[in-house]
């Protein structure tokens, strides 16, 4: 099973309804870079070597954003669906008429909607299902301190405030796991 290491934070901000709550968060022990994920993928018993794989990845990159700038999804099945929104100025236009893209438009996003078919469910309820969760804590502490217990205890801490915007897609959707939600709850792009 899959191990996800998270670590455990109080919220300070003053002003904030879950001001002094405790919310969980992923502690990622790296990023992989295109290079690195090829490299990966050649290792698992693949014919193709790390170049070839290399390779395919970054034409991959380059025809998604050119998919994706051409107003297409692009589906990758059993993983997903990439896609754009608009994020909107506040207050919009007056009318119809009066909109303007150069005005009225702050960002152009790419979003991620994980695969929901059932049997490759990867939305973020059945993801978490295929976890387990270790407090990063129980890494650092001596073998005369007490310990957690890695299982799923303490994994979703904070409800599903955490995964606010996460895998839900939409146009107040995140990418799922590129952005860490702020201390009471909430994300931001």
């Amino acid at each position: 099973m899959a191990k996800i290491l998270y670590e455990v934070k109080q919220n300070k901000a003053e002003t904030s309804a879950a001001f002094g709550k405790w919310f969980g968060y992923v502690k990622s022990l790296e990023t992989l870079n295109t290079r690195k994920l090829a490299k990966h993928i050649s290792e698992h018993g693949s014919v193709y070597t790390q170049d070839v794989v290399f390779g395919v990845l970054e034409k991959f990159r380059s025809c998604l954003i050119e998919m994706l700038l051409d107003s297409k999804k692009v589906k990758i099945d059993g993983l997903g669906t990439f896609y754009c929104t608009i994020e909107n100025q506040k207050g919009g236009a007056v009318s119809k008429d009066k909109f303007n893209v150069s005005t009225h438009l702050k960002a152009l996003h790419i979003r991620f909607m994980p695969e929901q078919e059932q049997e490759m469910n990867i939305s973020s309820r059945e993801f978490l299902k295929q976890a387990e969760f270790i407090n990063v804590e129980t890494l650092t502490k001596s073998d005369d301190e007490p310990t957690q217990s890695g299982g799923n205890s303490g994994g979703n801490t904070g409800g599903d405030s955490g995964s606010t915007g996460g895998n839900s897609g939409g146009s107040t959707g995140g990418n799922g796991g590129g952005s860490e939600p702020n201390p009471d709850g909430s994300t931001e792009d």
